[in-house]
């Protein structure tokens, strides 16, 4: 009998399952969009629930479409959206909020608050990242301060927290029933609570966030056994034995192994990875410096980050919001009958501005507009969206 992977990305706009071959060929796969949820102005959120559902939605499609069972599966892998935070209630599997994105910008004065005097490096020579409102750990700290018992309920031990990742695999291997609470190391150096030397939660910046130690995953690496497939589900026990967040696994899937090897990637945003082995090297030219993989029981491998939060979106932001395509390659269409952009440029900063200048109140700008100017050259402009100056990657 063949033997097959399953790879679940639980996207930002999508979750996706895709069954593998040994050879690493594609057989079958299974893909939902779940809702975008903007309740305020800066605010994006996703039901966890939903994001859930499709999960096991789009496993059961992968294998209904390739003519297997879970007899047929020999591993599962987690790939996820970094840095959204959902937290939940460990006896009900309840979710006490949505899952708040990492796109989102309610964090600003919490992390304006967190930085205090000494401003948004506070903890980067620990962490390797600024205080943004790109990262997990302010999310869960508003969550704590604004949902109603929340605090109450999470100082009890009765609250998990996790990135998307922790959610699914807490969901996968039973829930309330025994769900295991886990995180890879790359998922966790994207909260602001883990020191990349140790590789360990840092209980005085979670003091600093009012975030309970009981609510933290367990941190492991990105390549290990880390629960099985719950009875009852779908992968019945299938080893999980996978995790990384996605930027990271498409640096991993790309096969920058060595030190100076990067990957550059256009999704729903637009990430920059450079390996620099096993040494973490600090920027001083706004750039995170983040974990890229670990493999069992090897060191870990470092890598520094350079991350555009809008790109892929903002094809999205015109179908949804403006109207001006029905679907996302009309974009195409319209921006190739025109011979450039009639010097219209489009900065999609919907959620501030990320590397190298970290602004989180920045906004997105329609510019240079004129009476020449048709919806056929804001598409070619946002195709050809501006960048910022040029970013060394070595910083020695």
């Amino acid at each position: 009998m063949t033997d097959y992977v399953i790879s679940i990305d639980q996207g930002t706009t999508s979750s996706r399952a895709i069954v593998f071959t040994h050879e690493g060929t594609i057989h079958s796969s299974g893909q939902l969009e779940h809702e975008q949820i903007f309740p305020k102005a800066g605010w994006v959120e996703h039901d966890p629930a939903e994001i859930w559902s499709n999960v096991r939605e789009v496993v059961g499609q992968a294998l209904t479409r390739g003519n297997l069972t879970y007899d047929n599966i020999v591993a599962v892998g987690i790939t996820n959206q970094r840095e959204t935070a959902v937290v939940w209630d460990k006896n009900t599997g309840e979710a006490v909020y949505n899952a708040i994105v990492w796109q989102d910008t309610r964090t600003d004065k919490i992390a304006a608050e967190l930085g205090g005097d000494e401003g948004p490096e506070k903890y980067k020579a620990k962490v390797g990242l600024p205080l943004a409102t790109y990262f997990a750990g302010p999310k869960v700290k508003w969550i704590l301060d604004n949902v109603e018992g929340a605090r109450e309920k999470a100082e009890a031990g009765d609250l998990l927290f996790g990135t998307t990742d922790s959610w699914v695999v807490w969901n996968m291997t039973g829930g309330p029933d025994g769900g295991v609470h886990i995180t890879d190391v790359t998922n966790a150096s994207r909260t602001m609570l883990m020191d990349l030397k140790t590789l360990s939660w840092d209980e005085g910046i979670a003091a600093d966030m009012g975030i309970p130690m009981s609510m933290l995953p367990e941190i492991k690496s990105s390549s290990e056994v880390y629960g099985h497939g719950r009875k009852g589900g779908l992968v019945p026990g299938v080893p999980i034995s996978g995790i990384l967040g996605d930027q990271q696994a498409a640096t991993f899937g790309q096969a920058c192994f060595e030190k100076g090897m990067s990957k550059n990637t256009y999704g729903t945003g637009n990430f920059m990875l450079l390996n620099t082995g096993t040494e973490i090297v600090p920027s001083e030219n706004g750039l995170l410096t983040t974990v890229c993989y670990k493999i069992g029981d090897q060191d870990a491998v470092y890598a520094l980050e350079g991350s555009i939060a809008v790109s892929g979106s903002l094809v999205q932001w015109l179908r949804d919001n403006i109207g001006i395509i029905s679907d996302a390659p009309e974009i195409e269409t319209l921006a190739k009958k025109v011979d450039d952009n009639g010097g219209c440029y489009v900065v999609p900063a919907f959620s501030g501005l990320f590397a190298p200048y970290w602004k989180d109140d920045a906004r997105g700008a329609i510019v240079g507009l004129t009476r020449y100017v048709n919806k056929n050259h804001i598409a070619r402009a946002a195709l050809s969206q501006p960048r910022s100056r040029p970013v060394r990657f070595w910083t020695r």
